[in-house]
């Protein structure tokens, strides 16, 4: 028992003994394997492993090995297999893994031929990547009229002078109109006007002026400086053309944003219109409703399919205008000449209960077939000698026959929509709303502008402003922007000038605070002002507002009442006391001086933390070198700062009374 306990104990320490011999000798083998050269793929890796038990064998061991031992062998054989098979290919950061050059087929019953190559990886596919953005071209052309890209750009200094007899083939007026200009001392036409007179009056002529309904006139639209002579682009052919109407029918319709502006409108109206007849009718609400109602279309008791009319031009405000065409009887839109939308981006943001939608559908026979009654016996307004009373336009008339003719065929709408903005709106929607037709674009840019024009400035917001004007910016603490207005009033000594303000109140509260300054100082250097805004009755702004053309007034601090279309020739300068919001308040706001060639100047007062808004408003625009930043420091307030205190303490108590 002795004996065999002996033997066992030496047969451990043998087994032991070789053993670690054998783990001696693989981690030999395995170093020299990393140092070495690769074998091949076709190598398999059963011949090193038949040497490795024959080296372990050749050893001083037992020849034969218990099963323990030949298992941990193969065991840790095969993890090194799987660990070389798993190592990651240096270098790269990709979760790519290297197979092992001599694959065990030990592992699997696959054939060793059928086995990944060792140079062979899994996929490895690309990271995925962004497209490519569009250029701004392709987003500012998206939905845009293509006829826009092949606008007419007009050089903003072109004028042209009026010839005051003979033919005019440039201009194509006539004779007796260039007499009145020159009669009311304009010698020369500005630039939108010589682009758009030819366009508008040479469609106009023809064998019938007034509904030209087989040769279809082009709809326009005209995007402006301010102060370049819009209003009377197109007062002028409107003139020209309704002048050889025979009978007084609603043919021209202006629609204007504010009643400040229809007023304007039909003065120039009337000046142009002297001695040729015409019937011009206003609608705003500033007189009843029954009153407009008798000036447009009289007083009748039965319907008319041709509707009446007293009026060969209106000019009216949009919320009016849709008034008359829902209540008044016999006012139609039907011989519709003109369509004028005057500052076309406000009034297209602006709803009024969906007022060019009905607009364009009292005028369009395509939209206004509800009475299907015949109307054949009715006649045309001006292809008779001796119209009817109850005219229908070409364009409504229908005819019911058992044999159709050509002159029985629908005939298109004659009316011709035109569009007139500083700021004309490129938005896709808004224009397809206007539903134009072949439309004309033209767009006035000084000469450094026009030489570098290109498709994207055309198919992208972009304003012009006067070449004559001057801009400048004061930023200051939102505390001493009353300063910085009485510094440019009685400093820089300032009149003739627009300040425009945020809101009714802020009007009021900033022509108080210069009334108590006025009074705190001396009698020296004074100035009159007055406050000018939608709270006063229309009469005392009517007032006003003459008093400040015969210049009896020096100041006129308003709202954005009138930042619109207002001209008045001696205005020198604008301050925006509040900062506008947006450029386009901005561009109609500096657009009240430097009208019509005329000299001119623009502040606005910013306070610190508007700064970087206004300054990134100008510069999405490409406006901001132009506006010059002017500095005011104390010295140049020291001696207004006594007055201006005791003025702002007396304000203080008037408002907490």
């Amino acid at each position: 028992m002795e004996e065999a306990l002996i033997s066992d104990v030496g047969g451990m320490k043998a087994k032991t003994k070789a053993k670690a011999r054998y783990l001696k000798r693989k981690k030999v083998r395995r170093n020299a394997r990393r140092a070495a050269v690769p074998k091949t793929k076709d190598t398999p890796r059963q011949e090193s492993i038949e040497e490795d038990e024959e080296e372990v064998v050749s050893e001083d061991t037992p020849s034969v090995q218990d099963e323990d031992t030949r298992k941990v062998a193969h065991e840790e054989r095969v993890m090194d297999s799987h660990q070389k098979k798993r190592r990651k290919l240096s270098g790269k950061g990709e979760d790519t893994y290297e197979e092992d050059p001599t694959p065990d087929a030990e592992e699997s019953n696959i054939p060793l031929d059928s086995k990944l190559p060792s140079q062979g990886s899994l996929p490895s596919f690309p990271e995925p990547a962004a497209p490519n953005a569009p250029s701004k071209y392709v987003l500012a052309m998206q939905g845009i009229d293509k006829a826009l890209v092949h606008a007419e750009v007009i050089n903003a200094t072109a004028v042209l002078p009026i010839l005051p007899s003979g033919m005019d083939e440039r201009t194509k007026l006539s004779e007796r109109t260039r007499k009145r200009l020159l009669e009311l001392g304009i010698t020369e036409l500005f630039a939108v006007q010589t682009a758009l007179l030819p366009f508008l009056i040479s469609q106009g002529s023809g064998v019938s002026p007034l509904y030209p309904v087989y040769n279809c006139p082009r709809d326009a639209c005209i995007s402006a400086p301010t102060g370049s002579g819009k209003t009377l682009a197109y007062v002028l052919p409107i003139i020209e053309v309704l002048s050889t109407r025979i009978v007084t029918r609603l043919r021209a319709l202006v629609v204007l944003p504010t009643r400040d502006l229809v007023t304007q409108v039909r003065e120039t109206f009337e000046a142009i219109g002297k001695g040729r007849g015409l019937k011009i009718g206003t609608a705003t609400g500033q007189h009843s409703f029954a009153h407009e109602q008798n000036q447009l279309v009289g007083e009748s008791s039965t319907s008319l399919k041709g509707g009446a009319s007293k009026v060969d031009i209106l000019i009216c405000t949009p919320g009016r205008l849709m008034d008359h065409l829902n209540g008044t009887p016999n006012f139609t839109l039907q011989h519709l000449r003109f369509l004028i939308i005057d500052e076309a981006d406000r009034l297209l943001a602006q709803s009024f209960h969906d007022w060019l939608a009905q607009v364009l559908a009292a005028c369009d026979p395509r939209r206004h077939w509800t009475d299907n009654s015949p109307v054949s016996s009715l006649s045309w307004d001006d292809s008779a000698l001796v119209p009817t009373s109850d005219s229908v336009s070409p364009a409504f008339l229908q005819r019911y026959h058992d044999n159709q003719l050509d002159i029985d065929e629908v005939k298109e709408c004659s009316c011709q929509k035109l569009l007139f903005s500083a700021t004309l709106t490129r938005d896709p929607g808004k224009l397809a709303s206007l539903d134009l037709r072949d439309p004309k674009y033209f767009v006035v840019q000084s000469q450094t502008e026009q030489d570098q024009v290109d498709a994207l400035d055309l198919v992208s917001e972009r304003f012009t402003m006067p070449a004559t004007l001057m801009e400048h910016m004061i930023i200051c603490e939102p505390s001493v922007k009353p300063l910085m207005l009485l510094h440019l009033v009685y400093t820089r000594s300032i009149r003739n000038a627009l300040v425009f303000t945020k809101s009714s109140e802020s009007t009021s509260r900033l022509v108080r605070l210069i009334e108590f300054f006025q009074e705190a100082g001396t009698e020296d250097n004074r100035v009159i002002l007055r406050a000018y805004s939608s709270d006063l009755p229309a009469s005392e702004r009517k007032s006003i507002l003459d008093k400040f053309k015969a210049q009896e007034i020096h100041i006129l601090v308003c709202s954005d009442l009138i930042s619109r279309g207002l001209d008045i020739s001696h205005v020198s300068h604008v301050v925006s006391y509040d900062a506008p919001v947006d450029i386009r308040k901005y561009v109609h706001r500096v657009g009240r001086t430097a009208r019509a060639g005329r000299t001119g100047e623009a502040w606005t007062l910013v306070e610190e933390q508007e700064a970087r808004h206004f300054k990134g408003m100008l510069r999405e625009y490409s406006h901001l070198e132009r506006v010059k930043r002017t500095k005011v420091t104390e010295k140049d307030t020291a001696g207004l700062l006594a007055s201006y205190q005791v003025a702002l303490q007396q304000l203080k108590e008037t408002y907490t009374r």
